[in-house]
């Protein structure tokens, strides 16, 4: 395989030359024959050079987050090198009878590296659920059995190689787009608190795990609950921005299948194709998922209980922050919220929130007739912030239509249009005072 001279896959190749010939000696003492002494002196001379690319001035020092163990990074070039050089990846099928998978199992490196049964702790401790490899976003967080394959997180592969990885939308989820901060955000002052000690679980992992000896849970994981239209897919995709990461909102419907088996498969490829990868995962409607569990009647109860359970198992192993969101925080049950890191109540906005509402959500650069008064029409009329985005939005093309600027009969017309939503048809007494400024043609109609 030829590799371009400055890449790391080139400076590191090393690696690859011991870890393919650690596998003919593998596959020779397998079948009962000795090592040449070539063979033994090749490789004492591949490891004194392996032990210098490990070092502080090496190449793996620009392209590992932190420095690892010896058997760390003994497992993760196992787990590595059937990228970068298919003939190891040819070389494990052979090792691995019947596997068909060009990827080491943990056996497979227990057997690479020689280890004896006594050793074998320190491997699993390496490839384990709470491992630095899997808190460092490494390793894919695959099934940790000793006997199933491991893979590297494709970033780290694409960073070896050269390349530059292309973020795409992990399978099951699609991207929302990140434009808001937090001025856009109008909440009462200890939720802002509370989304501001959330962020403190993913920026402080490394101290609180990795120096100070901390448990590690996974996620973090939030829970966000409130009414629709109080904010909350906002509040994702603010944290997102404040992280600089991409949002991922998940599509439940494509994940969730009525064939036993699927959705745990579909999960386990949401998860995987977002391993290694920094980003933000929203699933909205957990309450459809968390509900309060009831009495197992039939086989159908027990898979969706077991469904639950594994995406609660995936999302707790997950290294990244997950949010979900729910109108009805009561059908959860709250077995559940105590395995949450965080719950954020939306409530509805009152008088002064709306008008800042009123105010940020009119367009900026649009001209307002004087006779609008953000603060009166706080107090008038009750909508939640999405209510008052698309009411203030309806009420700018009405006037761009009009050629004027934004004036109460536009607003009007935009509060009775968002309020009759619902039911088809608003009541008069819901405008307040706005009610004097509908159209009369509007008016007429719903008398």
């Amino acid at each position: 395989m030829t590799m371009a001279a400055d890449t790391p896959a080139r400076r590191l190749q090393p690696e690859w030359e011991r870890l393919h010939l650690l596998a003919f000696c593998l596959a020779r003492s397998r079948e009962g024959q000795s090592l040449a002494g070539e063979h033994l002196e090749r490789l004492r001379a591949l490891q004194q050079t392996v032990e210098r690319l490990r070092g502080a001035d090496g190449p793996w020092a620009g392209v590992l987050p932190a420095p690892l163990s010896a058997v760390e990074m003994d497992a993760l070039v196992c787990i590595l090198a059937p990228e970068i050089e298919p003939r190891i990846g040819w070389a494990y099928q052979t090792l691995q009878t019947g596997s068909g998978q060009p990827w080491a199992s943990r056996a497979l490196i227990q057997e690479l590296l020689a280890l004896e049964p006594e050793q074998s702790g320190y491997l699993q401790d390496a490839l384990g659920s709470g491992s630095r490899l899997r808190r460092l976003r490494l390793i894919r967080d695959d099934d940790p059995d000793p006997y199933q394959p491991l893979r590297p997180a494709p970033w780290l592969a694409a960073r070896i190689r050269g390349q530059e990885e292309i973020p795409m939308a992990p399978e099951g989820a699609v991207e929302v787009p990140v434009e808001a901060g937090w001025d856009d955000l109008v909440l009462p002052a200890d939720r802002r608190v509370m989304l501001e000690e959330f962020l403190l679980w993913v920026r402080h992992r490394e101290t609180v795990v990795d120096e100070w000896g901390g448990a590690s849970l996974g996620g973090p994981v939030a829970l966000f609950a409130g009414p629709s239209g109080t904010g909350k897919t906002l509040a994702a995709s603010v944290l997102a921005g404040v992280l600089g990461w991409p949002l991922y909102r998940v599509d439940l419907g494509r994940l969730v299948s009525k064939y036993i088996g699927e959705t745990e498969k579909n999960l386990n490829a949401l998860f995987d194709g977002l391993h290694g990868r920094r980003a933000v995962l929203q699933f909205d409607e957990a309450d459809a998922l968390f509900a309060r569990r009831g009495e197992v009647k039939e086989a159908r109860d027990r898979y969706a209980n077991m469904e639950v359970s594994h995406l609660l198992s995936r999302i707790e192993r997950h290294q990244g922050p997950c949010i979900l969101t729910t109108n009805l925080r009561k059908q959860i049950d709250g077995a559940f919220t105590r395995r949450f890191q965080m719950v954020v109540e939306f409530p509805r906005p009152d008088a002064a929130a709306r008008a800042r509402l009123w105010d940020r959500l009119l367009p900026p650069r649009a001209p307002r007739h004087p006779e609008v008064d953000v603060e009166a029409l706080g107090r008038g009329v009750v909508l939640t912030g999405g209510g008052i985005r698309n009411a203030a939005l309806h009420a700018a093309y009405l006037a761009a239509r009009d050629g004027e600027p934004i004036c109460l009969r536009h607003i009007a017309t935009g509060v009775w249009r968002e309020l009759a939503k619902d039911t088809g048809e608003a009541a008069m007494a819901e405008l307040g005072e706005l009610g004097a400024h509908l159209p009369e043609e509007i008016a007429h109609a719903a008398h």
